[in-house]
């Protein structure tokens, strides 16, 4: 690949520049675009402001080549606004700047557009998926965003131990085994793998929980293990349960079954009956696992369904996962997409995006026809060992899928618009219970959690018309060594200073913005509406778990940082700490109650309570890390291998501090210098 780009400018930001290109390959005019030509748009903008744009686009345009690639647009400020792919980089970013009638969404992205950054492909294949590894990365303004891109969880049956093992998995595969998945969620693993305990008897302990054992655990006496660990099965008949339910994941469960049912007949015959019992009960944790469908799928061994559907101006697609004849789950997604784009565009992207860090099966279908769908495909097929069909049914078992899934992403966007209705609501009601100037926006909830002053965290989460706003909530680690233990006035000083530190660094205030905010109460001029599709970065409301002595160590902490403007609210508990009693405690006014049952007192019990609930979560997580630290990440050179290795050959931390210089080196893996830092870290006191 070769790159060109401004030097100054922050490679940080992508987007998906469909809606700008509607003919890659036709070229622009070989002798430059015309200077005097403006481009003719069809709505209320500033001509001055559109026409800048073009004209950083014909500088950039004039010695692109006409390979296929990828291009990224930036504001002034240096945030990328989108990222694109082309065929043809000269054709498409010329069509940017021909003069043609754009859209709302392409027009104000031109108008934004102070630089641009390419980067050239070898191929139009590799362009698209560069495009959707910046677009999950950088999460530029004008694209169509996924969200909520967490890694499915997947059931891996191991082949690299003793006795093969049945675990959930996320993440990277790195260990020898099988995979099968993905599932929609975790709770649909855990179904899974508490029935294949029950069929297939395998074990889910750890390598070193099984090397340990001296006689079998709780879960070979409730028939969830045939307890390997001790010998209480054979090593060849243990490898024959592993290798059923290997079969059984693959899509064999029919064969399974009926081996299963012999059995069961041959030991009845025999007059055994346990034995029997046994395989009934075990035929009968293998039919829960398939009972649970929803829809007819035995037409279908392997396929993830995307239904999208659009109401109001949002979009909801809906994703089954189909593996093995079986329905593994489904989930609800989200995307952030400007209203002008279609829905074709919309899915096409997000398919792009969503496959980004995953394999894709062999069938992919989709309720509308995927954008560019044979180079989609063919992008997908060259990440895998197979051929990648996306498809858009039109009749049978296929089509039923489809439309299954489609109603449920209707229903889920349903459900969606009416709660964010709901929850706009709530927030106006909040804002006019605490003299806010309106609705807001942004709303951030502090609260500490420690145990007498140790591994102390400070949690922050956060709230807007969507409900809670999760990847925005940030934890504290209390770092200050002035503070007395157990001081909660200082650890939410630290907290609020380090908060709005980072906030005045990172995303300051805009000159409206400021003087709107010197006016307290909140922002009080109407935001643009291209700027109130983004989530803030300054919160409207600041709520604080506790009362005066808390609210005045927020507003010391604020005014220390140079802050103003931002509403602060304390929140203490009512007399016993009962719910439903809190007094409220505003700057410039004397405390009050709200009325027990008034909606908005819940709706701030709940931002507490998550508030809580987070903080807590937060310090248990901490205080288990510190439990069972081990003295060996402390030293530095010793990485996973290298401690693998001493314990390995030590058994313990104990035995490797008491183990001379001589011995350590003869650890294998474990250089001289290692043995010596090791050695040393252990008697540095002698």
């Amino acid at each position: 690949m070769s790159r060109r780009a401004l030097s100054d400018l922050p490679p940080d930001t992508f987007d998906d520049g469909r809606d700008a290109e509607r003919d890659e390959t036709a070229d622009a005019p070989e002798a430059g675009l015309p200077d005097t030509e403006a481009p003719e748009i069809d709505f209320d903008f500033e001509p001055g402001a559109v026409q800048a744009g073009t004209e950083v686009i014909r500088r950039f345009w004039s010695t692109l080549p006409s390979s296929p690639g990828v291009y990224r647009m930036f504001d002034h400020r240096g945030d990328v606004l989108y990222v694109g792919k082309a065929k043809n980089l000269k054709a498409r970013v010329g069509s940017y700047a021909r003069g043609q009638a754009h859209s709302n969404r392409i027009a104000r992205m031109i108008s934004q557009t102070a630089a641009m950054e390419f980067v050239t492909t070898a191929t139009e294949t590799e362009a698209l998926l560069l495009e959707a590894n910046l677009i999950k990365q950088l999460k530029p303004r004008f694209n169509v965003l996924m969200r909520d891109d967490k890694s499915f969880p997947y059931i891996l049956v191991t082949d690299d131990g003793p006795a093969p093992q049945i675990v959930k998995h996320r993440g990277a595969r790195r260990r020898k085994g099988n995979y099968y998945g993905p599932f929609a969620s975790v709770w649909a693993v855990n179904r899974t793998v508490n029935a294949l305990q029950r069929a297939f008897l395998l074990r889910t302990c750890t390598d070193s929980y099984y090397e340990n054992r001296t006689r079998p655990c709780l879960l070979f006496q409730i028939k969830r293990c045939s307890g390997p660990c001790t010998g209480e099965i054979a090593t060849e008949d243990y490898a024959a349960m592993a290798d059923s339910a290997r079969a059984f994941l693959a899509g064999k469960s029919n064969a399974v079954k009926d081996r299963m049912r012999t059995e069961m007949q041959e030991a009845s015959e025999a007059m055994e009956f346990e034995r029997a019992a046994r395989f009934r009960d075990r035929i009968a944790a293998l039919s829960a696992i398939q009972g649970v469908q929803g829809v007819n799928t035995q037409g279908v061994e392997e396929a993830d369904v995307f239904a999208l559907d659009e109401q109001a101006g949002q979009f909801c697609i809906e994703v089954f996962f189909f593996r093995n004849f079986q329905n593994w789950g489904n989930r609800a997604y989200f995307p952030k997409a400007d209203r002008s784009m279609t829905p074709d565009e919309v899915l096409g992207s997000f398919i792009g995006q969503f496959y980004d860090d995953k394999p894709a099966p062999r069938t992919v279908l989709t309720s509308h026809a995927v954008e560019d769908a044979e180079l989609v495909a063919a992008a997908l097929s060259s990440r895998v060992e197979y051929r990648v069909e996306i498809h858009k049914p039109s009749r049978g078992e296929r089509k039923n899928l489809v439309d299954y899934a489609q109603r449920n992403a209707k229903e889920a966007l349903a459900r969606r618009l009416a709660d964010t209705a709901s929850q706009g609501k709530l927030l106006a009601a909040l804002g006019q219970a605490f003299g806010l100037d309106g609705a807001p926006r942004r709303i951030e909830v502090y609260d500490n959690s420690h145990i007498m002053g140790t591994n102390a965290v400070g949690g922050m989460i956060v709230a807007g018309p969507t409900g809670f706003m999760k990847t925005h909530y940030r934890t504290f680690n209390i770092k200050s060594e002035e503070l007395t233990p157990g001081d909660d006035y200082g650890m939410m000083r630290e907290v609020l200073q380090r908060r709005f530190k980072r906030l005045v660094k990172e995303s300051p205030r805009t000159e409206r913005e400021a003087a709107a905010a010197a006016v307290e109460g909140g922002v009080q001029e109407p935001v643009p509406a291209e700027e109130s599709e983004a989530f803030p970065a300054w919160p409207d409301l600041v709520l604080i778990d506790g009362g005066k002595g808390q609210l005045d160590a927020a507003r010391t902490a604020l005014e220390e940082v140079g802050v103003s403007g931002v509403p602060l609210i304390g929140v203490a508990k009512g007399r016993d700490r009962d719910a439903g009693r809190e007094t409220f405690f505003v700057p410039g006014r004397p405390p009050f109650k709200l009325p027990p049952r008034d909606p908005t007192l819940y709706f701030v019990q709940r931002l507490r309570d998550e508030a809580h609930r987070f903080a807590i979560g937060s310090h248990r997580a901490k205080r288990k890390r510190e439990m069972v630290k081990n003295p060996l990440d402390e030293i530095a050179g010793i990485g996973p291998s290298r401690k693998r290795a001493l314990l390995h050959h030590f058994g313990t931390v104990k035995a490797i501090e008491r183990a001379a210089f001589e011995d350590l080196a003869k650890t294998p893996g474990v250089n001289a210098a290692t043995a010596r830092a090791v050695y040393d870290f252990f008697h540095a006191g002698a």
